[in-house]
C-alpha cells in the first residue's frame, strides 16, 4: 500500500508509506484528505525535500458495461478501480424519451382535418451531424475520463495506456470507434497516450501469471476488469523484444515489474431520475395532474417525480448516516416522504426509511458512488493451481 502525496501548490509527488504519511500528519507537516474517488492522500504544508518523480502509468481497459482502471509504478500497484458504466440506464432513458415524444406528437395532431391542414412541422434544417456520439457511449466515456482526471490530480502520471478496440465496417460510422477517438483526444491533454491491442494484453497477462475471470464479468472483483488495466499499465515496464546474436536470434520478455496489494474501488453513478413535471400518460379528462382530492386541490397538486431536491434539506446522492433503534447505517439519499428520508447502499438498494431528525449529512453529492476495499490483489495463476 502507498499513500498519494501532493505538494502545497497541488503538484502530485511520489506516493509514500502509510506510516510515514501518519507521522507527517501527526507532526503537522501534512494534512490528510479524501478526493472524490474516496482515495486518501496527504497534502504537504511545507516545501518537499525532493520533487523528482518516477514513471507512474495508468491502464484503461474500456468496455460496454464495465471498465477497469489501474495505477502502476515499477515497484508497486498503487490503485485499482472497477467502473460500473451507465450505458444501459442511459439507453433505456433515451428510448423512453423518444416514446414520450412520439406520444405527444400523436396527441397534438387533429386527424379529422385534411392532411395538408394538420399540425405537421417540417424540418427547418439538417440536424444530422457527422461523427455523432450516442448519449449512452458518451456517458461511458465521461465517467472514464472523470476517473482518470481525478487520478492525475494526486499521482504524477506520465503515460496512459488504453486497450484499442477495432470494429468491423466503417471506422467513422461505428459508435465504438467514434467514442474511442473522442476519448483518446481528451486523454492526450492529460498525459501521453499509448494504444495496445487485445492480444498484446492477453500475452502479457499470461507472462505475468495473472488470472482473469471470464465466466461472469459482472463480478465486482479485481480479476474481471482491473486485471487487464494492471496488465496494460505494466506494459510500460515489461516488453516483448526481439534480439540477435552472432549465430542465433529470437525474442523474449525484457524488464521487470512488481504487482502488489492496493486499494480496490468500485465506482458508479447514482441512478437518479430527471425531474418529470407531468405523468408519462395523461389521466382521464385530459388533465396531467393527480386526480385525488377536491377540484381546488387538483388544480394545485402536481405529481412530484425525479430530481435531486428533497423536502428535508438533503439532496439525492448525499452520503449520510442514519440511526434506527440501536443500529446505525451509512448510505446515500435516494428519496423522501413527508417525514422520512430513504437511504440506499452502494448498489442503490434501499436500506430503509429513516426519520429526518435521525439522518446526519456526511458529504454532499458528487455524482459518484464509491465503495473502497482497503486491500486487494489480482490473483495469480500459481495461486489457483
Amino acid at each position: 500500500m502507498r499513500v498519494p502525496v501532493i505538494s502545497v501548490d497541488n503538484k502530485p509527488l511520489m506516493p509514500t508509506k502509510p506510516s510515514r504519511a501518519r507521522r507527517w500528519i501527526k507532526e503537522g507537516k501534512a494534512i490528510g484528505k479524501f478526493n472524490k474517488l474516496g482515495i486518501f492522500y496527504a497534502q504537504l504544508t511545507t516545501e518537499p525535500s525532493d520533487t523528482q518523480t518516477q514513471d507512474v502509468v495508468i491502464g484503461l481497459d474500456p468496455g460496454k458495461m464495465f471498465s477497469g482502471v489501474a495505477v502502476q509504478s515499477q515497484k508497486y500497484t498503487l490503485q485499482m478501480l472497477h467502473l460500473v458504466l451507465p450505458f444501459k440506464t442511459v439507453k433505456d432513458r433515451m428510448e423512453q424519451r423518444a416514446m414520450m415524444r412520439r406520444g405527444r406528437r400523436g396527441r397534438r395532431i387533429n386527424r379529422k382535418l385534411f392532411f395538408a391542414k394538420r399540425n405537421h412541422r417540417q424540418a427547418r434544417f439538417d440536424n444530422r451531424r457527422s461523427s455523432k456520439l450516442p448519449p449512452s457511449i458518451k456517458a461511458n466515456k465521461d465517467l472514464e475520463y472523470r476517473t482518470i482526471s481525478l487520478l492525475c490530480e494526486i499521482y504524477p502520471v506520465k503515460t496512459i495506456v488504453v486497450e484499442e478496440v477495432e470494429a468491423r465496417g466503417s471506422k467513422s460510422f461505428s459508435p465504438v470507434m467514434v467514442g474511442q477517438r473522442y476519448q483518446i483526444n481528451r486523454l492526450s491533454n492529460l498525459a501521453n497516450v499509448e494504444l495496445k491491442k487485445g492480444w498484446e494484453t492477453s500475452n502479457l497477462r499470461k507472462h505475468l501469471g495473472l488470472h482473469k475471470e471470464k465466466s461472469d464479468k459482472s463480478l465486482q472483483i479485481p480479476e474481471t476488469h482491473a486485471v487487464d488495466a494492471v496488465t496494460l499499465a505494466c506494459s510500460q515496464f515489461v516488453q516483448y523484444k526481439s534480439w540477435e546474436g552472432a549465430k542465433t536470434h529470437g525474442a523474449s520478455w525484457v524488464g521487470y515489474v512488481t504487482i502488489t496489494n492496493s486499494q480496490f474501488t468500485i465506482l458508479r453513478r447514482p441512478p437518479i431520475s430527471r425531474r418529470q413535471l407531468h405523468l408519462m400518460v395523461p389521466s382521464k379528462g385530459g388533465t396531467r395532474r393527480e386526480c385525488a382530492g377536491t377540484e381546488d386541490s387538483v388544480r394545485q397538486l402536481r405529481r412530484k417525480y425525479g430530481g435531486t431536491v428533497t423536502r428535508h434539506g438533503f439532496r439525492k446522492g448525499d452520503y449520510v448516516e442514519a440511526i434506527q433503534g440501536n443500529k446505525t447505517y451509512r448510505g446515500w439519499v435516494s428519496g423522501d416522504t413527508e417525514k422520512q428520508v430513504s437511504v440506499s447502499d452502494q448498489n442503490w438498494k434501499r436500506l430503509g426509511q429513516f426519520s429526518k431528525n435521525k439522518v446526519r449529512l456526511i458529504r454532499r453529492s458528487i455524482g459518484l458512488i464509491t465503495t473502497a476495499v482497503k486491500t486487494a490483489r489480482v490473483a495469480s495463476l500459481s495461486a489457483l493451481k
